[in-house]
């Protein structure tokens, strides 16, 4: 069942090398993605699964040791899933998609060592349904189930936003916020998938696989930081 979870925001933007002159403005989020780190080691989790959105091309699971890039942003930086050294044996070395690879780089930071771990990325067009079903699969693969959920809100907040600005995006972002400072399943299965399309909000899917994974879990949760310094909704929350 699930014990634990952090939710975390995705962009490459996290890892310094890749922020270039900006480094400095995303400190306090990668200090609060810290925080919600120690709550997963704290849980003492029998498994940790990273879910992050890719394109469906990319969708499926990806066992520790899968290797993960940052080249594409013009950094040579690479990372691998975990303290494997090795992708697994007999299974094919797949990239990690970049959601993935910002939570290998987190978990690398933190010198993740508290449980075996693996990725699953979802398709960002995925339905809700089939969100909720992926996430009640993950909490019946162990006794103690950890998540790390990479996504972002809204990419329309500002018009200098990657999407321009939308009016509906911060009252999105908003209805997100929320239900992730209260750890509340039903409130994130609720954001509407067509409309997060729309924001351009690749957090989505991630979100509602948490959801289906904390049906019954009975988590309390925390907002440990919320901002949107890029046009782009940034929130990191734990649950515990």
């Amino acid at each position: 069942m699930l014990v634990a979870a952090a939710v975390c925001p995705a962009p490459p933007l996290l890892v310094p090398e890749a922020a270039a002159g900006a480094a400095a403005e995303l400190g306090d989020a990668r200090t609060a993605c810290s925080d919600a780190l120690a709550v997963l080691a704290a849980s003492r989790p029998d498994l940790l699964v990273v879910v992050g959105a890719a394109a469906e091309d990319a969708a499926g699971t990806y066992p520790e040791g899968s290797p993960g890039t940052f080249r594409p942003f013009g950094v040579a930086a690479d990372v691998r899933l975990g303290s494997a050294g090795e992708p697994a044996a007999a299974a094919p070395e797949r990239t990690l998609p970049t959601p993935l690879a910002v939570g290998a780089w987190l978990l690398a930071r933190a010198r993740w060592g508290a449980a075996p771990l693996e990725g699953l990325a979802v398709a960002e067009t995925l339905p809700t349904a089939e969100c909720l079903a992926a996430g009640r699969v993950l909490a019946a693969r162990a006794d103690r189930v950890a998540l790390l959920v990479m996504g972002d809100g809204s990419a329309r907040r500002t018009l200098k936003a990657p999407g321009y600005l939308d009016e509906r995006a911060a009252g999105f972002d908003a209805a997100a916020a929320r239900a992730l400072a209260d750890a509340d399943p039903a409130a994130l299965a609720a954001l509407d998938a067509g409309l997060a399309r729309e924001l351009l909000a690749a957090g989505r899917a991630p979100w509602q696989v948490l959801a289906g994974a904390a049906e019954d879990a009975g988590l309390a949760g925390r907002l440990l930081y919320e901002d949107a310094p890029y046009g782009v909704g940034y929130f990191v929350a734990a649950w515990s």
